[in-house]
């Protein structure tokens, strides 16, 4: 066996000054022959522990030698009876601590770029025909709530085992996270109507602008219209705050007010779209998540003269892809590592001027198994800033269990399910995704969808 390159092959990246001005995507994906000849470092390992990794359990050996031989239409396939969404997993799943992270070749190289090479294919695939059809076969239906990533994957699992799947939407476009909270540069908005379009090919049927728990109950899901089982996908979209003063200051928001009103409305458009987002000379973000790179990244193409990440940890215990906060270096990020906010500080108009912060130590470490962020003493200081943006984590909205009885929930809020199969407290109602655990990642809640989406098959389709 010859032997294989020890260094992955790179992603062709925009330049950082001409990127950092406008929301064209960053990344600009593999050639074919960047794409072949990164596949052909795949040791294909007789126990493929990279498929271990993967919380949808693609096949990844198999499809990455399809791209060595050249049969993309092969490796598509494989891609997309695995997992719905490979285009978009692709570009935003952290595939570093996922299979890249159990790659055989990681023990003294780089390993594989896996991620890179699913992007390659499933982009490949968007230049085809449609490779997928409706093929309902099951006369059970099952209703899905939510079309973010758990819900979508949900669907298209079960539609791919020939149910009747209708998901609701309580916006007025699907996607959920992957439309409000990732921006345009990461994930472009054609690459995600492209996944829904092949969903909708598959006979998924999404209705927006119905939220259950209001316009319908859960219960009348099953009573009413008579689904046979129902997912619940709900993401956690309810924004957490510091409790500091001056958080009701003009030019403070959410992540999640501020990233939804770029990226579902289009507030970068304005004023082509009337919905205008304020966006100041000096932003400070608070936290260094992957939502917290976002919208950092986002206020400089907003026209930021600064953008800064104000952090209590440091950056070894940043929760954002290294390649996310590489990005934003290059782009012009500052960073406040160590950094606790106390107050933000405001003029007699209203008007966000500052952030009162004080230096922190690292102590030992607290329940998350992150060391434990210590003042020091006598260390306040301010930062001149003119809007600040909290990234700082997010729970479930309670509507949907406050209007449904049986629901079980924890101390957090989220959904008490099954880890495996999703199942919930009621009877045949499922879910899974950031509603069950809390704010995480895309692809964790993709593989959650689809457990759960088995999980619902053998349900109704075994013998009891």
């Amino acid at each position: 066996m010859p032997v294989k390159r020890a260094e992955k092959t790179p992603m062709p990246v925009r330049d950082a000054l001409a990127r950092a001005h406008d929301f064209r995507e960053v990344n600009q994906g593999y050639t074919e022959f960047h794409a072949r000849f990164e596949a052909e470092r795949c040791l294909r390992c007789q126990e493929p522990v990279c498929v271990d990794g993967c919380p949808v359990k693609i096949p990844i050996p198999d499809f990455i030698h399809a791209v060595v031989t050249g049969d993309m239409a092969g490796a598509a396939k494989i891609l997309r009876t695995a997992n719905p969404l490979p285009a978009i997993c692709g570009r935003v799943c952290p595939q570093e601590s996922q299979c890249e992270a159990e790659c055989s070749m990681i023990k003294n190289f780089d390993s594989v770029a896996i991620g890179h090479l699913e992007r390659y294919v499933a982009d490949w695939e968007r230049t085809q025909p449609p490779s997928v059809e409706a093929k309902i076969t099951r006369k059970e239906k099952v209703a899905v709530i939510g079309a973010g990533p758990s819900g979508l994957v949900c669907a298209g699992e079960l539609a791919r085992l020939g149910y009747p799947v209708t998901i609701y939407e309580a916006l007025h476009a699907a996607g959920g996270v992957l439309r409000y909270g990732i921006p345009e540069f990461r994930l472009p908005k054609a690459v995600l109507d492209w996944e829904i379009g092949l969903l909708k090919t598959m006979g998924v049927e999404i209705v927006c602008n119905v939220i259950i728990g209001k316009t319908l109950t859960l219960d009348q899901l099953f009573d009413k219209h008579g689904y046979a089982a129902v997912f619940i996908g709900t993401g956690a979209g309810l924004p957490q705050f510091l409790g500091i003063p001056g958080e009701n200051l003009n030019g403070v928001m959410s992540a999640n007010e501020f990233l939804t009103r770029i990226n579902l409305m289009r507030a970068y458009e304005f004023p082509e779209s009337d919905t205008p987002v304020r966006v100041g000379k000096r932003v400070a973000v608070i936290g260094a998540g992957n939502t917290a790179m976002d919208a950092v990244r986002t206020s400089l193409r907003m026209g930021a003269e600064e953008a800064m990440i104000v952090y209590r940890r440091s950056e070894k215990e940043m929760g954002a892809r290294v390649e996310e906060y590489h990005h934003a270096i290059e782009e012009g990020v500052k960073f406040h590592w160590l950094t606790n906010p106390l107050e933000i500080l405001g003029n007699a108009e209203g008007w966000v001027t500052g952030l009162k912060c004080q230096q922190m130590k690292l102590g030992e470490r607290d329940a998350s198994g992150r060391a434990r962020p210590v003042p020091v003493e006598g260390s306040e200081f301010l930062l001149p800033v003119d809007n600040v943006i909290l990234a700082i984590g997010t729970t479930p909205n309670p509507l949907l269990t406050r209007t449904t009885s049986g629901l079980l929930t924890n101390k957090k809020g989220c959904l008490v399910a099954d880890e495996q199969t999703g199942l919930t407290s009621k009877a045949l109602v499922f879910a899974g995704g950031d509603a069950v655990t809390g704010a995480a990642t895309v692809i964790l809640a993709a593989g959650a969808g689809k457990r759960a989406a088995q999980a619902i098959h053998e349900a109704l389709a075994l013998p009891k």
